[in-house]
């Protein structure tokens, strides 16, 4: 078993690796990063963007996000699916908190907890999250 100051330390690393995947993303507007670790190994990574195969242009000539923009966690998680792999018991580190349609993915995939570096707006990701018994752990990188 990990100790809880072991744990916070690599929450913390995991969340930044997930801030520098995020540099990946064609995304003017916001740049977000996921990564998926199982049993102390990455397995899966994400950030946002256009679906394999689009141009990787994300928003519209208004400044607006195209609707088929994939969030970070949604591409971790489709990535995980065509893999040998799985994401029951995981733990998914997101430099931003989940819209609901990511909260509704990530219970479905089984996760164990979800840790994010930035607070969205919007909490009805986390509120779902929560209800559904899944450990939400918030950690603002910049303040530790």
């Amino acid at each position: 078993m990990v100790s809880k100051e072991k744990q916070r330390n690599l929450d913390l690393r995991y969340l930044r690796m997930a801030r520098i995947w995020a540099e990946n993303s064609y995304c003017q507007r916001r740049k977000v990063g996921a990564l998926v670790v199982k049993d102390g190994m990455i397995i899966s990574d994400g950030y946002n963007g256009t679906p394999s195969g689009f141009e990787n242009i994300c928003e519209d000539e208004n400044n607006v996000t195209k609707p088929y923009v994939l969030h970070a966690e949604a591409n971790a998680i489709t990535k995980l699916a065509r893999s040998n792999n799985n994401s029951d018991g995981a733990t998914i580190y997101i430099t931003a908190s989940p819209c609901i349609e990511c909260a509704k993915l990530i219970i479905q995939a089984g996760f164990k907890r979800v840790v994010y570096g930035e607070q969205y707006r919007l909490t009805d990701g986390i509120d779902l999250l929560k209800r559904a018994g899944i450990e939400t752990i918030y950690i603002n990188p910049d303040e530790e």
